[in-house]
């Protein structure tokens, strides 16, 4: 099969997935803390029930094919293909009533990210890229996606989530590239990347990453002639430190100062 055969089936799980999720967005919802330590990890019963609907229709319709999800774990992890769920990403801004939070789905053949889509169901918005191409769709019409070129980090415009949620060592290397760029702004999560894809931004710097949180952005940045790594220039699906850019003069300038070489 090639990554077009699953287009139909993957927008069936973001139908299915925003169906689920939009019920709750701006209710009054229980939030647990998933967190064991002092910090606060949110997840919802709108994030366990979008997960569970995805992996019902990924069972019935590719059983052969692995799961790995933030909310219920890995299955068949070492499959040739494998769906990578986020239900909500950005699950503060969900309980928080703001709509910066997205549904991302990937699969992955062979331990590469193939395709990639983020879906907002409350904006009504995706996108989506297979690596070589990129597309943003609304209740309008559908777009191609391109990032655009910035060759100097004094004119680019960065954003991160947090920096509260980067180690000491981590927010002072992204604090090296926060002095040189012509806009530093925080938030976004999954958005921000998307907003890069589309060529508003120029830089994502995040740490602490899962695979989950990334493997869906990978193809969609890839797919507008962006360029998408961990902090040592290697792949960015495990997670971990990512930079992200959509010129690769700006990338490689902003990882010589996050590395300090």
């Amino acid at each position: 099969m090639t990554v077009i055969d699953f287009s139909a089936f993957i927008g069936r799980l973001a139908t299915a997935s925003g169906e689920t999720i939009l019920p709750f967005f701006r209710t009054s919802l229980l939030v647990d803390n998933k967190s064991s330590r002092h910090d606060f990890d949110p997840v919802t019963e709108a994030d366990r029930a979008a997960e569970a609907v995805m992996r019902r229709l990924i069972k019935a319709n590719f059983p052969q094919h692995g799961i790995v999800g933030e909310e219920f774990g890995n299955e068949r992890e070492d499959a040739d293909y494998v769906w990578v769920l986020d239900p909500i990403d950005g699950t503060k801004s969900f309980i928080a009533g703001f709509p910066i939070w997205g549904t991302l789905i990937a699969l992955l053949h062979k331990g590469t990210p193939v395709f990639g889509m983020m879906h907002q169901p409350f904006i009504g918005e995706r996108f989506a890229g297979d690596n070589g191409s990129a597309h943003y769709r609304n209740g309008v019409g559908e777009r191609r996606l391109s990032a655009r070129r910035c060759e100097r980090l004094e004119d680019a415009v960065c954003y991160t989530t947090s920096p509260l949620l980067m180690n000491e060592a981590d927010r002072a290397a992204f604090g090296r590239v926060e002095s040189e760029v012509r806009l530093s702004r925080y938030g976004g999560d999954c958005y921000s990347y998307c907003m890069l894809a589309a060529g508003h931004l120029d830089l994502v710097i995040e740490t602490e990453l899962k695979p989950y949180d990334i493997a869906a952005l990978i193809p969609i940045i890839n797919g507008a002639g962006g360029i998408v790594t961990d902090w040592t220039g290697g792949p960015a699906q495990n997670g971990g430190r990512i930079i992200a850019a959509g010129d690769k003069r700006v990338h490689a300038a902003a990882l010589k100062l996050l590395t300090g070489s």
